[in-house]
């Protein structure tokens, strides 16, 4: 085909002005995003369990989660795989295998982290935008734990649980909130959020994506599994989010449908640990040769554009 024959074929379907095709993820792509997703949460909540809380007075500095780990894994590859995988693995791996799983009542959590990443991830649109990084992993611990404490203070307010007051603080569930979602915005929204993510998701940008066979995210472009900004997803958002006020709820009735709380670090030692360590492992390197099995796949040739060649060989 000559020159000429290109320039009258024009850009390939599906592609930009660049030739770029779109970020359409493949299920294999879409299933080893949600099984990293899962392991790296998972092991990172795991390196948690051995850090000692830290207690000034009446406050409890501790780190909730490592925000970086979801954030960096939503900004790059997929918000909605990630922030659906992230906390499945930490139901998994870190309670249900250490025997502290409340049944019904984990759901809870799930949707808040669920929707706190899903939402943080698709403010990032440019991977190399430190503001726009620096947002959302603030925001993943804003959203969660926003959440999570309009479930306590309803809780208190419907009388289905005693206020729990901290000495030398007012007696006031608002004040004890607010002094909570402080820390945790801090600590783990900042300390262990913004600092690293500010760091590694560019430094990352460009690497991690060809390893799963993805082409890096140009500034601008979709999502590959954003948040739609419309007004059905916000209606979709209230909606799980008053399903978690009901899983919580559970809880509080001692409803503890599916409950497993042998506790084996308490049995057993932190060298229990190692189990969800193992787990990961095996998880994570059979998907690893599953994907890569599917990847080798031979693709089976696109039909050619009929009007295309009839042009090019009249040219």
């Amino acid at each position: 085909m000559t020159e000429i024959a290109y320039r009258r074929a024009g850009a390939l379907r599906g592609t930009d002005d660049q030739g770029r095709r779109p970020l359409d993820l493949t299920p294999p792509q879409k299933l080893m995003i949600f099984v990293l997703s899962m392991s790296m949460f998972g092991l990172s909540n795991i390196l948690l369990e051995i850090i000692p809380d830290l207690t000034i007075g009446p406050f409890d500095l501790s780190v909730s989660y490592f925000v970086f780990v979801p954030l960096t894994l939503a900004a790059l590859l997929s918000p909605f795989w990630v922030a659906l995988g992230a906390p499945l693995g930490e139901i998994i791996f870190t309670d249900l295998l250490m025997g502290d799983f409340s049944g019904l009542a984990e759901v809870e959590g799930f949707l808040q982290m669920f929707l706190a990443i899903f939402i943080a991830g698709s403010v990032i649109r440019n991977p190399r935008n430190r503001a726009q990084i620096a947002v959302g992993a603030v925001l993943v611990v804003f959203i969660d734990k926003l959440l999570s404490a309009a479930v306590d203070l309803t809780k208190v307010w419907v009388g289905v649980e005693d206020a729990e007051y901290v000495e030398g603080l007012p007696e006031s569930m608002l004040v004890l909130e607010g002094v909570g979602f402080g820390i945790d915005i801090i600590i783990s929204g900042v300390l262990f959020g913004v600092l690293p993510a500010l760091w590694l998701v560019p430094a990352l940008h460009g690497r991690i994506e060809p390893l799963l066979g993805m082409r890096p995210r140009v500034p601008g472009e979709p999502i590959p599994g954003q948040a739609a900004a419309s007004g059905w997803f916000v209606g979709a958002a209230l909606m799980l989010s008053l399903a978690s006020f009901f899983f919580a709820f559970l809880e509080a009735w001692d409803v503890s449908i599916g409950a497993f709380e042998p506790e084996y670090l308490e049995q057993y030692g932190t060298w229990f640990l190692w189990i969800s360590v193992a787990a990961i492992v095996v998880l994570l390197g059979a998907s690893i040769l599953l994907f890569r099995r599917a990847q080798a796949r031979p693709v089976a040739p696109a039909e050619p554009d009929r009007a295309a060649a009839e042009e090019e060989h009249v040219g």
